[in-house]
């Protein structure tokens, strides 16, 4: 511990009842701390609520080994004990991980730089994210996907992996978010990812190399109840606007949080005037094709010319994503779309020759057009669901804050 001068970082290991696996672990930590961590680090253990031998060898670990100090909290709950140290800790960057140490130690540097470089506000160690290593149980890795795709459809939430008990926040940070979160308990974590996302601040994620701990006493069914009430709880209090998150994109430089009303009705109208242009360009494509061609086929290559264009035009104008990263893939799903307005069309010119022998082609037009306002909803949908969203690479997910790639355990 004589890595004086710069900032440092405390870890903080909430335990409950871990009398067999606290001894070892915290030499473990301790070790690679004072051997292959370039910070000065302290370990802080959380005992919170143990009935157990515990606190006495947390006490006996805290004695004998520098760097390490033992709180105790009377009430269980890893959020209760997470915000108790983080609230009266003068480290600059706070972490915590699990006793098990499930996670390899080397990401714990990747995880903390960012913060420590002042460039991220969170990190995230993420066993979902590309590049990450896991050695778990198919129940618990079904339950882990399945409840970060939940998060994805009930919060909008684009962070990968909510739960790993892998973790660190600028102190700051942490000044500003932890008096707004509630939970006390497993849903603690996800609550303080989703007010930071909230509240525009970055969020770093690190693929990690996670082995589950076989001896984990995790209980799933109580849990996933508590986890749902939450979800449930912190969707209805942002809805209703009563977090107040303003002050922290204040206290940060980060922009205004939009009426989401508003942004939705500004984004609808962008999308219309989009469709505007699509749509007299798709008429004029469609009367100079159909002068050389059967009408099916000028229909099919009147909507995929304009399809391309009205993809692209979105993209920039009605969704905000510049440069070219994922061109390729927002105009192939573009095109997917494009086949339900082509579906839609051929059915209605289809009705319409089998009504009418040989239509006039302003009739055909104006069957055409109103076919294609009818696809309009389900094309904004699934522009704004599924298009452009980026961020669900394993599973398929306001506008998205500032996620960077460099994961509690279910």
């Amino acid at each position: 511990m004589e890595k004086t001068g710069r900032p440092r970082v405390e870890i903080v290991v909430p335990v409950r009842n871990e009398e067999y696996d606290l001894g070892p672990n915290i030499r473990r930590l301790r070790a690679f701390l004072d051997d292959a961590f370039p910070f000065p680090a302290e370990v802080c253990i959380a005992d919170n609520g143990s009935t157990d031998a515990t606190w006495e060898i947390g006490a006996l670990l805290a004695t004998e080994l520098p760097g390490v100090r033992i709180v105790r909290l009377e009430e269980s709950g890893r959020g209760r004990a997470l915000k108790q140290v983080w609230s009266s800790s003068e480290a600059e960057v706070l972490a915590y991980m699990d006793v098990d140490l499930s996670t390899n130690l080397n990401a714990l540097l990747p995880l903390v730089a960012p913060l420590l470089a002042g460039h991220s506000d969170v990190a995230i160690g993420s066993r979902l994210a590309r590049g990450s290593r896991v050695v778990r149980r198919p129940k618990r890795e079904a339950i882990s996907r399945g409840y970060n795709l939940l998060l994805r459809a009930t919060l909008g939430t684009h962070f990968s992996d909510a739960q790993c008990g892998f973790k660190a926040i600028r102190r700051d940070v942490a000044a500003e978010l932890l008096p707004l979160v509630q939970d006390t308990s497993w849903f603690f974590d996800t609550e303080l990812l989703v007010l930071a996302e909230r509240a525009g601040l970055r969020i770093h994620e690190v693929p990690v190399d996670w082995v589950d701990d076989l001896d984990s006493r995790v209980a799933i069914a109580k849990t996933v109840a508590e986890d749902l009430r939450g979800i449930a709880r912190l969707s209805k209090n942002l809805g209703r606007g009563r977090i107040p998150l303003e002050p922290v994109r204040q206290a940060f430089g980060r922009p205004a949080i939009a009426d989401p009303k508003t942004a939705l009705a500004a984004r609808v109208l962008r999308f219309a005037g989009v469709g505007v242009v699509s749509t007299l360009a798709y008429i004029l494509l469609y009367l100079g094709l159909r002068h050389a061609m059967p009408a099916q086929v000028a229909n099919v290559l009147a909507l995929l010319i304009t399809a391309i264009g009205n993809t692209a035009l979105n993209r920039r104008v009605t969704f905000g994503v510049r440069g070219v990263e994922n061109r390729g893939k927002h105009q192939l799903r573009g095109l997917v779309t494009f086949g339900i307005g082509w579906s839609l069309t051929a059915s209605s010119l289809w009705l319409l020759h089998a009504a009418v022998a040989v239509p006039a082609h302003s009739v055909e037009i104006v069957v055409l057009t109103a076919a294609n306002l009818a696809a309009t909803v389900v094309r904004f949908s699934l522009f704004q669901a599924w298009v452009f969203d980026d961020e669900a690479p394993i599973l398929p997910t306001f506008e998205p804050p500032v996620v960077l790639d460099s994961t509690r355990s279910n």
